[in-house]
């Protein structure tokens, strides 16, 4: 019998990235849910839609990503961060696998070396606050659960870094973009895949390794060198990028100095191959041409 997958946060990029592979998997059944038709922060609703469309696994896309508005915004952050992943976990447990998207923002992003998932947390922002307590909210109450920690997140959908510079590519004559902060973008799509990969995987070997786990694509690279490489591939050749340095750009939320992601444990517990950065912004590019 088909299993049922609900995707919530399907309007977002990950989710709609989700739902370009649906096709791709005709042995589930997928329910794309939004805020509009499922509000995570009403548990009633969510324990509501998990049984009455016996669910067997959640795909949670749903966050509050305004990184910077969170630092003001902090009611509704935690609200959708943690709160209404408790109320996920609570109706879930027992009856439905979560698999959950966290963020590198859980970092303090003072390593040196690719951050593995035993390292200490440690998060400077609101944001990054309110998605590690979403994190152990949700393992605390459906241990048997898994996360998913991933960076720069981008695609066609939603907005996004590059749709950003491929913008102000065309409009301006040059961009001063920071040179010190490092770590990888992720294409969204490559993202999607490994969730449900996860979901293959499980179905086939008939377990789940829940756990805390790192996906982004592999390679690493500074915010400057990806504006660099999205202008240079989309064949933006007449506007200059200028690297400029973190105190050069204040934002009202602290970023990451360094938010490389170890996926050794992914790609070996599920035998993932993640693609480089370079070729999934090619990939993505292309789909926006």
């Amino acid at each position: 019998m088909a299993k049922n997958i609900l995707v919530t946060g399907a309007n977002g990029q990950l989710g709609s990235e989700l739902k370009e592979l649906y096709s791709q998997y005709p042995d589930f059944n997928f329910i794309s849910t939004d805020v509009d038709t499922l509000d995570l922060t009403k548990k009633a609703d969510v324990l509501q839609c998990i049984e009455e469309n016996k669910i067997d696994y959640i795909l949670n896309c749903a966050a509050y990503t305004a990184v910077d508005k969170a630092e003001d915004d902090i009611e509704l952050c935690y609200k959708i961060n943690r709160d209404a992943i408790k109320n996920l976990a609570e109706a879930a447990n027992g009856k439905a696998k979560i698999i959950h998207v966290s963020t590198d923002y859980v970092f303090d992003g003072k390593g040196t070396r690719p951050y593995e998932e035993s390292d200490a947390t440690n998060p400077q922002s609101v944001y990054g606050k309110s998605k590690l307590d979403g994190e152990d909210v949700l393992l605390a109450s459906c241990p048997e659960s898994i996360v998913v920690r991933t960076a720069w997140l981008y695609s066609i959908y939603g907005n996004n870094f590059v749709k950003t510079m491929l913008r102000l590519g065309k409009e301006k004559p040059e961009l001063n973009i920071i040179h010190d902060q490092k770590g990888t973008p992720t294409y969204a799509a490559d993202l999607a895949q490994a969730m449900l990969s996860i979901v293959v995987y499980t179905e086939k070997e008939n377990k789940f390794p829940a756990g805390i786990y790192h996906y982004s694509n592999e390679g690493e690279t500074t915010w400057c060198d990806f504006t660099k490489k999205i202008l240079v591939l989309a064949g933006i050749n007449d506007c200059k990028v200028n690297p400029i340095t973190t105190d050069q750009y204040p934002t009202r939320a602290a970023r990451p100095m360094y938010s490389v992601l170890n996926k050794t444990k992914i790609k070996e517990t599920f035998k993932i191959v993640v693609p480089q950065w370079e070729q999934s912004l090619q990939k993505c590019l292309n789909k926006f041409a």
